[in-house]
């Protein structure tokens, strides 16, 4: 059966928002129905069908006491059908205790698929998201509670495009590291005389003779840096965890999966731990063009270097921190980081530390 003709799942808490009359839902042996058009028709009075709005029904259809119902009753009912419930699927929980040699069993994915029907893991995963057949709520609890392969879950078909999507620890200080250091020194060498653009010369400069410039730029590096400390939380509380606010629509689930569902739904994906270059390019374009708005394009340079500096340690730590042995410190980060995942993906938004969870109430105990 394609995926766009799967019949469409909900969670229980979908039926949280229709129990009146302009919108009545009930479930009945697992499956979900939309009664709204027959509660004024029904015999019995629509009370009876409003008390029960949001829950299941089989009980109160089943009680001869309360309302008797006919053979051609629960033939009616199937005309209202709209879906079915989803399984859950627990991994996170309220009791995981986080250990020093942490390695989570392998998701059987044929068992895992019949049982929740939400992503089957031996097949692409964009077009199944893409012609999603469950709800926001349902797709939420399942892609928070994790997953687990021994190889990169693919995305694309296409193995040029899966490329992509991957990308080893390494690249990010390969990449970033050349342009934070570049950024550095152009922003010493513009304290002290015009340069040209980086387009002109990009190799510009080779060293820098000002300590005077050089005391100005650390300064500015080092606010780049505590900007960073409020961008990895702001970004990773208010951007990836922007549950509440997602639109119930297979394009925003979508994005919502690209962006960080898919690093919830399988945590330990050695190869989707950082960010591939090109996301990081999107996401840092608007933050810096802002730097270089508001500041002297020295101090603005400085900071964006100071920045970029932090989200390497950022990305390279949080590699370290699902699959690296750590000093005492990082290994309570470890734990942090980890009980986010498996604990309470709604707390403990820090990866670097816990300095803004603890400011804006959000720690979350281990």
């Amino acid at each position: 059966m394609s995926v766009s003709k799967r019949v469409r799942i909900f969670a229980l808490e979908d039926l949280d928002a229709h129990k009146s009359t302009q919108s009545c839902w009930v479930t009945f042996k697992g499956k979900v129905y939309d009664v709204t058009a027959f509660v004024s028709d029904h015999p019995g009075g629509d009370d009876l069908i409003l008390n029960n709005a949001g829950a299941d029904v089989e009980n109160i259809m089943k009680d001869k006491v309360s309302h008797d119902h006919s053979e051609s009753a629960y033939e009616m009912l199937e005309e209202y059908a709209i879906g079915r419930l989803g399984t859950d699927a627990t991994t996170v929980s309220d009791d995981w205790e986080a250990t020093n040699d942490f390695h989570p069993e392998d998701t059987d994915s044929v068992e895992d698929f019949a049982k929740t029907q939400f992503l089957n893991l031996r097949e692409p995963l964009l077009w199944q998201m893409w012609n999603a057949n469950f709800s926001k709520s349902y797709y939420l609890k399942q892609v928070h509670q994790p997953r687990h392969l021994k190889e990169s879950a693919r995305l694309f078909g296409p193995t040029v495009l899966e490329m992509c999507t991957r990308t080893s620890w390494y690249v990010v200080p390969l990449i970033w590291l050349p342009i934070t250091v570049n950024l550095f020194l152009r922003s010493a060498s513009q304290f002290t005389m015009p340069i040209p653009s980086f387009l002109d010369a990009p190799l510009f400069p080779l060293s820098v003779s000002s300590t005077d410039a050089l005391v100005k730029t650390l300064l500015c590096f080092f606010l780049g840096n505590f900007i960073w400390t409020i961008l990895e939380y702001g970004m990773h509380r208010f951007l990836f965890h922007i549950d509440d606010l997602l639109p119930d629509h297979p394009v925003f689930l979508t994005l919502h999966f690209l962006l960080h569902g898919i690093h919830h739904y399988m945590p330990m994906d050695r190869l989707r731990l950082v960010m591939p270059p090109i996301l990081f390019t999107v996401l840092q374009a608007p933050f810096t063009q802002l730097a270089y708005s508001v500041f002297p394009t020295a101090v603005a340079n400085g900071i964006i270097s100071g920045a970029f500096a932090f989200y390497v340690l950022y990305d390279c730590m949080h590699y370290a921190l699902h699959h690296t042995k750590l000093p005492a410190y990082m290994r309570e980060m470890k734990k942090y980081h980890l009980a986010h995942h498996y604990k309470n993906f709604e707390l403990g938004f820090g990866v670097t530390s816990k300095i803004w969870d603890y400011i804006f109430n959000t720690v979350l105990p281990v």
